[in-house]
Order: C-alpha cells, then structure tokens, then sequence
C-alpha cells in the first residue's frame, strides 16, 4: 500500500518504536510498498536538508519495506532511517525488486550511525526479528552498506538470528551491479572516494552551519563600526557595517566553500591550516571591498586577521564531513587550533576597535 506520493505511509513519522495496540509488533516491524522513483516532495526534502534544514527530523520509520515485487528469493538490503539515505538506496534500484530493512539510527545517517552505534549489531538483530525475516525469505542474507561495518559484529548477527552480513558497496549507485556480479564487489566498489562532486554536495550545509556565528559576529561588529572618539554615529555604522558584514561572508565563503573544492591542493593536513590558504585565495577580493570602503592600515589588519581566523575556523569544522579524518585526530586539530583562531580574532578585533578611535 502506498500513498498519493509514491512513498509508504511510515515515511515522515518518528523513528522511535513503538508498540502497536492492534498487531502487538513494534511499529514499523510489516512491509510496506515503496516506488524506487522520486516524488517532487523527495527532491525539494532532499534540496533542504543539503542546505541543513530539519536535517534531524528528516526520518523514514524503521521496519521492512517491499521495493517492486520482491519474491523469497529478492535481496534484502539495510539502510538506515535518514530519509536521504533510504531515498538513495531505493533510487538506485530502479529495475530491481528487494526487501529493505531500514534501522532506527535516530535520523542520521549509515556512516555516522555506525560510529555513533545506532546502525549496529543490536538494532540489526532487533530489526531482523521485529520483521519476521526469516518467514519472508528463503535465503540468509542481508546486504549493508559497507561505510556501515563499523559498527556491525556479523558474527554475532549470525550467531542471534542466522543470517550473514554480506558488505555491499560503498556506493549505492553500484549496488545493480554488485547484485549482478553474484554479491561480489570489485575493488573500484570497495574505495572510499571523495572527489570534486562529493566535496562540492555538502557545501550548502557548511555554509548554512556557519551563518549563525556570521550573523551574530557581522551584527556585533556592524554597530562597532559606528564608534569613534565623537561617540555613536548611525552613518559611520552604516558607511562601514556592510564592508565589515562583506569580510566575514568572504571568510565564512573561503572556509566553507573554496576549502571543500580546493581541499587535496591546498598545502599542509590540518583543515585549520587549509583554510588559512584558502583564505588567501579570496583577500584580493576582501582587499578591494576595504579599499572602496576606506579605512586605515590598523583598520585593514585588524579586518585581515579577523578574516584569517574565521575563514581557519569555518574550515576545521569541514573535518567531520570528510574520510580523511579520525575523532582523536579532529581533537587533536582543535585543541591546537582553537587557541590560534582565538587569539588571531581577538588581536584583529583590537586593531580593528583601535581603528575606531584613532
């Protein structure tokens, strides 16, 4: 059964379980119908949730989900609840007929999920009994995502319900192929890419992830710029405000969106140093906008340190949306980093104050 939109009727609801008063089954545990194709509510979902709109609450519930006509004999593939990533895995099943297990990973998704525990052994044990899975299909498979090992022990899904982990690839888009090759992955399926296009996707969320700390910052040092030794003038404010608010969005810019394209070219490991290069990829920019507000040589490096700062700071939040990092490492990147920023902010926005009164 499916609704006027082509998704199951448990798309949308909450992913906690419940138990239901007429069947006594978790919620979400029988199968429902869902089309591989995207609705217009799919895309512009997909459209806000890239731009970290209600990206928690973006959830498909958990349970067993009847994709085409599946048979005993149809795959079963795991996904979890983040409607993204169920949307992806379906999508790219457009010819096939599968049985998906969707997880309760709280909204997020595979990769994160298996690190934080959510897509793990238990759930998946939980899921494969809630389901009846071994009364819906004659085989013992399941097929995950291989960015989902980490957090599944396949020989204690075994051992609990008797049916095999097969790792799938790292992509979804392979995965008509891996079925094909007999749930055989090729060594192209099995590398963890992060070009170009994967960077540039997730611009949208690191640009809308640093937008809060701009608009507190550009309206703090807006009112600033109104200041000087006559005290408080509205048309200084409003004659320097916006070139002030036109550096940190060029900072926010250089470390949220010209580090992610940039990011295998630009010297040195740590994201925070990346960002400092990258920052400088946008000063002429910056430069020109000081030079058509005015302003002195305190004003400038007092902007310019401002900027430096903001633009390492956007920067070392892009760690955790990469493969090239680990938790102790991001740790150890901050601890250095922050500091740094810290200390290169407060002295730009010293100079920068100093400027005022001069």
């Amino acid at each position: 059964m499916t609704t006027s939109s082509g998704l199951p009727p448990q798309v949308g609801a909450s992913p906690v379980s419940r138990t239901s008063a007429d069947t006594g089954e978790p919620d979400g545990a029988r199968a429902g119908h869902v089309s591989s194709r995207w609705t217009w509510r799919d895309f512009l979902g997909a459209v806000r949730v890239r731009c970290g709109l209600g990206r928690m609450h973006y959830r498909v519930r958990p349970g067993l989900y009847a994709l085409g006509a599946p048979d005993p004999e149809s795959p079963v593939c795991l996904s979890a609840n983040y409607k993204l990533s169920f949307d992806l895995l379906r999508s790219s099943l457009p010819d096939t007929s599968a049985w998906l297990l969707v997880l309760d990973t709280r909204g997020i998704n595979v990769w994160c999920a298996a690190g934080k525990g959510t897509f793990g052994t238990q759930e998946l044990v939980r899921r494969i009994r809630a389901a009846g899975l071994a009364g819906i299909v004659r085989h013992r498979r399941v097929i995950a995502p291989q960015l989902g090992a980490p957090g599944i022990a396949a020989h204690e899904v075994k051992a609990a319900t008797g049916f095999q982990v097969v790792y799938g690839p790292v992509r979804a888009g392979d995965l008509p192929e891996f079925l094909r090759r007999g749930l055989r992955a090729s060594p192209a399926m099995r590398k963890v890419r992060f070009d170009l296009r994967d960077r540039a996707v997730l611009i949208p969320v690191e640009i809308a992830g640093g937008l809060k700390y701009f608009f507190t910052a550009a309206l703090i040092l807006g009112l600033t710029a109104g200041l000087s030794r006559a005290g408080f003038s509205w048309e200084r404010c409003l004659a320097q405000g916006p070139a002030v608010a036109g550096v940190l969005a060029l900072a926010v810019l250089a470390g949220s969106a010209v580090t992610p394209l940039l990011l295998p070219w630009l010297p040195g490991r740590a994201f925070a140093l990346k960002g400092i290069w990258a920052s400088l990829a946008v000063a002429v920019p910056a430069q020109l906008l000081w030079q058509a507000f005015g302003g002195g040589l305190r004003n400038l490096a007092g902007e310019g340190m401002m900027f430096v700062s903001a633009a390492s700071f956007a920067a070392m939040n892009f760690t955790g949306a990469t493969p090239y990092t680990s938790l102790s490492g991001v740790l150890k990147e901050m601890r250095l980093a922050l500091p740094f920023q810290v200390a290169v902010f407060l002295g730009g926005l010293g100079l920068w104050l100093a400027a005022r009164f001069a």
